[in-house]
This record gives structure tokens, C-alpha cells and sequence, in this order.
């Protein structure tokens, strides 16, 4: 009996369901752009009009019928170039009590694909701003600012104004946003590690790079990406102007380069090389492994020695590709074996490559051509006091990670007793200096009271 009732309501209920659909329809959808099909001459009114539907629409709380009306607004302010009015209207929409989300999200991705169709840079800078203000501080909106705000540090960078658009940059914080696409996310951090290089804030572009994990890099993108499950956040696609990850690897390594330019650290500088080496198209095209090979090696030969440059030298030096540059084959050879370097016909040899090499011999100069000077007189000096100690001419230590020499010679277990005794027997002497000198003033101030 309960079965047979509720199937009769239901029954009952359904022509009042359709009814009901097809009156929205018919007063939010098309009474509106019946009316709008009329006063197409008269912008203001139309707007009036689909002004009440979007009322209507938004206090019956029907999202699609808002967001239609919404987006309809919109298009007739862009259709009619009137810029002016489509900001307002956009800041009014916004305001209105209890703008449902959805109606929100669909108004500010609708303008924004207006502003390359802007008549003037003026025009672009008041609607990306206009954008800005309405989407701050939702959530439902943040991918959207975020690609406004990169939008508009754009434009002050193209204009000069670096520090201007570095700022702008650094207000948005991307690693938070959980539906922005991966790519999306590491493009937008290194856009902002790149401006601030730009203005030689290089404490802020070391801490902007940590957000950045090198693991994410090394993702296989050729996976399936599995569907998310119910509740989970439904991450974006990434716009098309979005570089793909290997494309981000690289560029993510030259800023590092130009990071570690600036602090002269040759060794991370020639890690960074080494990880744009072993991208796979890089590894693919000989007209681009070659210069990074031949950076490579420059730059193991200007790191001071220590275990993870002599890791990378040998690692190199196994390096089948080394065979195509055979004159820096024989360069890592020359550090590696116990033969002394003479500097003046490695320079020599050397000279006009050294000078010649980009982003070596040009930003680093006279620097460079020192501290190569440097590396190999250190591999000379190790090898001659190695010599020295194995002929017992000194006795010396030599502990390469730290990089200390000790000079004093290991004593054994009679030596330092010996040492204890005679530190002993001289503070035994003090001990009975000190008496004598305090017996004899005593005395003198005894003689002193009696007189």
C-alpha cells in the first residue's frame, strides 16, 4: 500500500514539475531575450531587463538562469564596446546579495577572455584590475586572479617597471591551490623567481625556488592520470601557453645558473648543467648537448676539490659523449692522475676557448681566469707536498673534505707521558715559588708590626 502511494504522488507531482521548468524557462530565458531582441538599439535598457531576469533568477536560486543572465550582460557590454559600462556592471553583479558562486565564476572567465580585445593599454590595465578586486579573496576564483595578476606583471615588466611587477607576482601564493594544474603551478613560481633575478633580489629567488621540489621533474607523465574520487578537489587543465614539464626542468635550471652565477659556486652551477644534460631532448640533439657538455666540464675544472666534484669528474669522464670534445677529455684527465700541471701550457692550449665560451669567460672574466689558476696550482701543491711526505722530508696530513693540512707529527703513548710528567714537575715548581714568595712576605709584614 505505502509503494502504491507513493508511486500515485509521484505521478501526481510530475506534471507540476514540468509546469514548473517550463515557466523558468520561459520567464528567465526567453521573455528576457525577447525583450533584449527589441531594444537592441537601446543598451541601458536591455541591461535593465536582463538585470530584473538575473534577480529573479538569483533569488530563486536557479544557477543556470543567473549565470546565463550573468553572461549575457556581459557579452552585449563587449558586443557594444562600451568598456566603461562593462566594469561596472561587472563590479555591480558582484555586489549584489546573495550572488550565488557559480555566477561569479562564470562572469569573471567570460571578461577575461575580453582583455586582449581591449582597444588600448589603458582599457586592459582598468579591466584586469576591475577582475582583480572581484576576485580577491575567494576561493572559488583564485586560479582565475592568479592568471590576472600574471597578466598584469606583465605588462608593468614590458613597460620597465620590474620591481613593480615582482611585487605583484610574490602576492599570490600558488603551492595552496589545490585545482591549479601541476604545470600551471611550477610556471607561475618560476615566473616569480625569474623577476626577482631580474631585480637582483637574490635572497627572495632562493626561497621562491624551494617551493619547487627537482622530484617533480622526474614524474612520468606518460601515465594515466587516475580520476579523481568523490570529494576530491578536480584539478584544471593547464592553458595551452603553459610550458610541458622536461620544457620547465630547463628553465627552472637556468634561473638556478643564474642564482649561483651571482655567488661564483661553480659546482652547483655545473650540477645545474649536468641536469639540463640529462634531459632526454637535449641528450636527442647534438647541436645542444655539445655547449652544455663543454659547460660541464669548464665548470668541474673551476670547482674546488671535494668528494661530490670528484663524483662528477670521474662520472663525466665515463661519459661516452666526452669522446666528441676530445681536448676536454683530456682536460678532466689531467686533474684526475698525480702528474703536475704545468699552468702556462694549459693556458695556452686553453686560452682562447676559455674566452671564447659563453656565460663563462663573459660574466665571470678575470674572476674565472683566476680561480682556473687557482685549481690548478692546488693540484700541483697537493702532488709535490704528497711527494715530500712520502720522502720523509715533512711529516704532514692531509684531510680533503675539510681541506686542512696538519704538520705535526703523531706522537705515541711515551711521548705523552713524558709530556704530562714535564708539564707536572713545571707546575710543582710554580706551586713552590708561589710559597716562598708568599712565606717571604709574610714575614716582611711581621718585622713591619713589631718596629
Amino acid at each position: 500500500m505505502l509503494l502504491t502511494l507513493q508511486i500515485a504522488t509521484l505521478l501526481y507531482m510530475l506534471p507540476l514539475l514540468l509546469l514548473n521548468v517550463i515557466l523558468c524557462f520561459y520567464f528567465y530565458l526567453y521573455l528576457p531575450m525577447k525583450q533584449l531582441g527589441e531594444n537592441a538599439g537601446n543598451l541601458e535598457a536591455a541591461i535593465e531587463q536582463l538585470l530584473n531576469a538575473e534577480k529573479q533568477a538569483r533569488l530563486a536560486g536557479d544557477v543556470a538562469a543567473t549565470r546565463n543572465a550573468v553572461t549575457e550582460i556581459l557579452r552585449m557590454c563587449f558586443e557594444a564596446r562600451a568598456w566603461k559600462t562593462l566594469n561596472d556592471q561587472i563590479v555591480l553583479l558582484s555586489k549584489r546579495r546573495g550572488q550565488l558562486k557559480q555566477a561569479v565564476t562564470a562572469m569573471v572567465q567570460q571578461a577575461m577572455q575580453y582583455i586582449d580585445e581591449t582597444p588600448d593599454l589603458e582599457t586592459r590595465i582598468e579591466l584586469i584590475k576591475i577582475l582583480n578586486s572581484v576576485s580577491a579573496g575567494k576561493i572559488y576564483v583564485e586560479i582565475e586572479r592568479a592568471r590576472l595578476i600574471k597578466k598584469l606583471a606583465k605588462i608593468k615588466e614590458e613597460q620597465g617597471l620590474i620591481a613593480e611587477a615582482a611585487d605583484l607576482m610574490q602576492e599570490i601564493a600558488v603551492e595552496t591551490f589545490g585545482a591549479m594544474a601541476k604545470t600551471e603551478k611550477i610556471a607561475f613560481i618560476l615566473e616569480q623567481v625569474r623577476l626577482c633575478l631580474d631585480r637582483q633580489d637574490y635572497v627572495r629567488a632562493q626561497i621562491l625556488s624551494r617551493k619547487i621540489s627537482t622530484r617533480v621533474f622526474d614524474a612520468d607523465v606518460s601515465k594515466e592520470k587516475k580520476k579523481p574520487k568523490e570529494g576530491d578537489n578536480v584539478v584544471e587543465e593547464a592553458p595551452v601557453d603553459i610550458p610541458s614539464l622536461p620544457e620547465l626542468k630547463r628553465i627552472y635550471y637556468e634561473l638556478m645558473i643564474r642564482y649561483y652565477s651571482h655567488k661564483n659556486d661553480y659546482l652547483e652551477i655545473c650540477r645545474c648543467y649536468k641536469a639540463i644534460y640529462e634531459i632526454p631532448s637535449v641528450k636527442e640533439n647534438p647541436a645542444e648537448w655539445i655547449p652544455i657538455l663543454r659547460k660541464i666540464c669548464w665548470y668541474l675544472v673551476l670547482s674546488p676539490h671535494d668528494p661530490m666534484q670528484s663524483s662528477l669528474l670521474n662520472s663525466t669522464l665515463e661519459d661516452k659523449n666526452l669522446s666528441e670534445i676530445p681536448n676536454f677529455k683530456l682536460l678532466l684527465k689531467q686533474l684526475v692522475t698525480m702528474e703536475v700541471i704545468q699552468w702556462t701550457t694549459l693556458w695556452d692550449s686553453y686560452k682562447d676557448e676559455f674566452e671564447n665560451e659563453s656565460n663563462l669567460g663573459k660574466n665571470l672574466g678575470e674572476k674565472a681566469a683566476e680561480d682556473l689558476r687557482e685549481r690548478v696550482i692546488e693540484h700541483k701543491a697537493e702532488k709535490h707536498l704528497s711527494d715530500m711526505v712520502v720522502s720523509k722530508a715533512l711529516v704532514a696530513k692531509i684531510d680533503r673534505p675539510m681541506g686542512i693540512v696538519c704538520f705535526q707529527r703523531a706522537k705515541d703513548s711515551n711521548d705523552v707521558l713524558n709530556s704530562w710528567a714535564a708539564n707536572l714537575e713545571r707546575l710543582l715548581d710554580l706551586v713552590e715559588k708561589s710559597c716562598h714568595q708568599i712565606h717571604k712576605e709574610t714575614m716582611v709584614h711581621k718585622a713591619a708590626l713589631k718596629v
